[in-house]
């Protein structure tokens, strides 16, 4: 599952940060399970995380020890909604870089 369309107009890293989230979101993510899921370099990875943080996208609870990251409620699609199929200028205008 992917997040809110809205929210995929965001820098690549942050884009891939919040569809991982999401597919998981009921238990959230460790920064490590999401290092491996986005493929991506710590450092970078932690940039992501701050600019999500930052925007109140995304909401981290540490539970046994174990600091897990989960999606706010906002990005995460809702199931019963039918998702518009992109039209052909949303998918130019997301892979241009903005």
């Amino acid at each position: 599952m992917k997040a809110k369309r809205e929210y995929r107009r965001r820098p690549d890293i942050e884009v891939r940060v919040l569809d991982a989230l999401v597919d998981r979101s009921e238990e959230g993510m460790t920064v490590f399970e999401l290092r491996s899921h986005v493929e991506a370099d710590i450092d970078d990875l932690e940039d992501a995380l701050a600019n999500l943080k930052e925007d109140n996208l995304i909401n981290a609870k540490t539970e046994n020890g174990r600091t897990r990251i989960k999606p706010d409620e906002r990005v995460i699609p809702d199931p019963d909604e039918r998702g518009e199929e992109p039209s052909i200028v949303d998918r130019i205008i997301d892979r241009l870089p903005l």
